[in-house]
Formats: structure tokens, sequence, C-alpha cells
């Protein structure tokens, strides 16, 4: 049975906690229960936390909610809705306006078509696989979020498996980093993959998390999919399908898209605090007057190119390795 988490938090003023508040508090976070069933449901369990600076002795009661039930705690709840197997969403991130995008049409049918192209310029991927080389271990079991005819890891690099995700199977059929593959569309179903918990060091997504419209749930079942201290990698940059990007993508800056996918991270208990990548030094000749024009082709390309942007979070810690 599914249980609501409320944590009560000292304030002024005295609130009601119905069933019908829980719901609207925790249906944008996916408790997938619409307002009717909540009313007329018995027997929502919910677990009532008092922090240590409530008054009186801090204590956990667990309760039933009857139909016509209400509690009236003399200071603000707020609602935790806990993703099944996943990592415990704290808060919505998005607005039910800000997951509105221009073009409503089903994905499938716009992803219908093989698009065997690369969506953002050479010095932006030359700095995506920088990355990946420099944050996935050799070996390690990655997961290629969102994934298309090619994944852009190092191919030097061994990896114990890459399973890639997208819309298209013959996109990701072509993908020869690809150990295996799976279609599935995460607006309708983001959640519970065909993928054991703890089966993955590394998750990486690239130039598409612009069109999620229930991030919170996706990433909270990217913390599942990770093993603790495994890594997470967003990676994006101004490029993208315009009638198919969520509104809250659309409106915003690259600093506030930044800033847009760190709450997502944020929203999900258990990752660690998001950094804030905008460059990665992608290695080059350093001697001479190769070394010397390298250096000016890369600034260039850096003005000129689409710019980098990634977000990097990891489940539980930031492991430490030896070089």
């Amino acid at each position: 049975m599914r249980v609501i988490h409320l944590t009560w938090h000292p304030c002024t003023g005295v609130q009601r906690a119905t069933k019908c508040w829980v719901q609207r508090k925790c249906a944008a976070i996916g408790c997938g229960r619409n307002k009717s069933s909540v009313v007329g449901a018995i027997g929502w369990h919910v677990k009532l936390s008092f922090c240590s600076h409530s008054q009186g002795n801090a204590r956990n009661t667990r309760f039933r909610m009857g139909r016509q039930g209400t509690y009236r705690p003399a200071c603000r709840l707020t609602a935790v809705c806990r993703a099944s197997g996943g990592g415990t969403i704290s808060r919505e991130v998005l607005s039910r306006a800000d997951r509105t995008k221009l073009d409503s049409g089903n994905d499938r049918q716009f992803y219908d078509s093989p698009r065997l192209v690369k969506h953002v310029d050479d010095g932006f991927l030359a700095q995506v696989t920088q990355l990946y080389r420099e944050r996935i271990r050799p070996g390690s079991a990655v997961l290629d979020l969102m994934s298309s005819w090619v994944s852009h890891l190092p191919a030097d690099v061994s990896y114990s498996k890459v399973v890639g995700h997208g819309m298209n199977a013959a996109e990701l059929a072509r993908n020869k980093q690809l150990t295996s593959f799976f279609v599935r569309n995460l607006n309708e179903e983001p959640r519970g993959w065909a993928a054991a918990d703890q089966s993955f060091d590394a998750v990486t997504v690239c130039v598409s998390v612009q069109y999620l419209q229930q991030p919170e749930q996706v990433f909270a079942e990217i913390y599942r999919v990770l093993k603790p201290g495994g890594v997470c990698l967003v990676t994006f940059s101004n490029r993208l399908y315009y009638s198919k990007a969520i509104q809250a993508w659309r409106d915003n800056s690259g600093f506030g898209r930044a800033s847009l996918v760190k709450q997502y991270f944020q929203c999900v208990e258990g990752f660690t605090q998001p950094e804030a990548i905008t460059q990665v030094e992608v290695k080059q000749p350093t001697e001479g007057v190769q070394g010397l024009l390298a250096k000016l082709s890369g600034f260039m390309k850096r003005a000129q190119g689409d710019p980098f942007y990634a977000i990097v979070a990891y489940r539980n810690f930031k492991p430490v390795h030896d070089s």
C-alpha cells in the first residue's frame, strides 16, 4: 500500500490536512491518484514526522485517514512522495503549464522515422566524450538514456555493457557501442524500466533532457538503477526540436536551463549536490606551433560553436579513485 510521508515543520497558523490536500500536493510528482479516488478512498497510510523543533517530544506516528477524517496540526505539513523502488521525490519542480509542449501529438509518431544525424557540432561532442572519459571508469555498466545511433562514449575505452534507450529502434540498432537497447516513451511510462535496482555504474543523457515532461519521476528511476557512487551525466546545448521541448525549457536561458536540471537532481533525495560544467578541456598538442594553433582553434570553436552545459551528480556519494 502506498505510504504518504508528511513532515511536521514548526510555523504559525493552523491548516487542514485532508486526503484531498495530500492528493493536491502529491499528484504532480507521481502518486497517480485523481481527486475523486483520493476523497473516496479508505486506508491511505500516512507517516507523520515531528521535527526536533516542534513543540513537545519528537516522535513518529502512523495512522489511517478515515473517509471523512481530517487532521489539524498547529503547523504546516509538507508531502513527500516515495517513488516505487526509486529515490524519494521530495517536491515537484515543474508546474502543469511548465510541462506542456507546442506539439502535443504522439511522440512515437514524431520519432518514427530514423534521424541519422548529429544534432550538435563536433566541438560540443568532443567535450561530451572527454567528460565521459573522465567520469566513467573502464569496465563500467552504462545506461545511455534517450540515445540514438551514436553514444559519444570514448571508442578506445572498454565497458562491461552499454544499454541504450530511445524512441526509434532503427537508430538504436545502428549504434555500434550498444550491447542491447530498449524502446520506451518516458513521457508516458517514466518509471518501471526493465532494469534491476543498482545495476549501472553510470547513466548518460545527451541533448535530450529538454523533452521530459515528467523529469522528477525519470530522475527517481535513474537513482534506482544507479549503484551507490554511480554517476549521472546530463549534457545539453541550445539546440532542440522547439515544438517538442517543454515550456519551462523553451522560455529559459542557458543558465536557467542548467538550474532546471540541477533541480531535477535535487528533488530526488539521495543524489549528491549537482555540479555544473560549461567547459571540458579536450586534450590537444601542447608544444610548438601545433599546440598554439590547437589552442587558438579551440578558442574560436567555443566562441562560435554550440554552447556546452553538463550537470553531473552521483548516487549517495562521489567516489574517490586512485589515479
